[in-house]
């Protein structure tokens, strides 16, 4: 099986390693929170919560992550970078960080981005460059084909969004999706292997400096989030199958980028692929990037961003 190819059991397992530490703990919330505390606030959307950061002023840019992380991965750099220029709003998925799930049976990338096409109007976005992270892609392309109104253009950070061959998605996911199977999974998890595991995620860059104090290792493995995002990835293909047969009518600015070092999220199945397909998409490979795009080269990310937004012909909201 090729790197591509085996990208849903290689992310949740190297995000699982490098993740938390309860076997038994119940989902954090803003009233009871995890080791690591909640950074912004907090929506209620048809009796679920979300959580998200916005600052900054400008052009609205909204950030997606990718598989069992959290709005952290962007908020330790990125959004920094970002807000001079832009109102940048990051959201924790439903499921993950302090978002609440949507559906107990796990959500799909269609039905996390009509929860955030809700939250981005209750905050008052009326148009945005949605960028996507791994994962966080999928959920991208999905708000851009069902709520296109909103999406003005996107970018994708070393995005799962085409389907990989059917029957390589590994058993494990149904073991981890169980309740059962997410506290073993947990019991056995130590701070320590979560910090060697770690830099098979960045892998060739190194992790960068302070990153893993940072992000928070207690929220991934919590049994809660590590089911949910299980089950996120095991809908994730069907809704890949149906959403790339639309990719041909999305006529908005895409922004790919993907780099061909990337041994979690193969650039020959994903971004390849759907940068033929989308009619207004500009690919950029980085050469000897991995999967973590926005730390390696944070540079070719804002520029990317700012190409996007400028395509897009996007401007401040009054």
């Amino acid at each position: 099986m090729s790197s591509a190819e085996r990208y849903p059991r290689r992310t949740i397992l190297a995000l699982a390693a490098a993740s938390g530490l309860s076997a038994c703990a119940p989902a954090p919330t803003e009233h009871a929170p995890a080791r690591t505390p909640p950074l912004g606030q907090f929506l209620t959307l048809r009796g679920r919560r979300l959580h998200y950061v916005q600052q900054g002023r400008g052009p609205d840019v909204i950030l997606i992550h990718g598989a069992s992380g959290n709005l952290r991965d962007f908020t330790f750099d990125l959004t920094a970078r970002l807000a001079n220029s832009y109102r940048v709003t990051a959201f924790d998925r439903p499921g993950l960080g302090y978002s609440q799930p949507l559906r107990e049976t796990g959500d799909s990338p269609e039905d996390q981005a009509a929860q955030l096409e809700r939250a981005a109007a209750e905050l008052g976005i009326r148009r945005a460059v949605v960028v996507g992270h791994s994962y966080g892609a999928a959920v991208a392309m999905a708000w851009a084909l069902d709520h296109q109104a909103r999406v003005a253009g996107l970018v994708t950070l070393a995005g799962v969004t085409m389907p990989w061959p059917e029957g390589t998605l590994d058993p494990w996911y149904g073991f981890a999706a169980s309740g059962l199977g997410s506290t073993l999974v947990t019991a056995f998890v130590t701070e320590r292997a979560a910090r060697r595991a770690l830099p098979r995620f960045f892998t060739p860059q190194p992790v960068p400096r302070g990153y893993a104090d940072y992000v928070g290792l207690d929220l991934a493995l919590n049994p809660a989030i590590l089911r949910a995002s299980a089950r996120q990835v095991d809908r994730l293909r069907p809704s890949l199958v149906s959403m790339s047969a639309r990719y041909r009518r999305l006529h908005i600015p895409v922004e790919i980028l993907h780099g061909t070092a990337d041994s979690i999220v193969g650039i020959d199945l994903h971004a390849r692929p759907m940068a033929a397909v989308l009619p207004n998409a500009r690919l950029t490979e980085l050469s000897g990037i991995g999967h973590m795009i926005h730390h390696a080269a944070p540079r070719t990310t804002r520029a990317a961003i700012d190409r996007a937004v400028a395509r897009a012909r996007l401007r401040p909201q009054g």
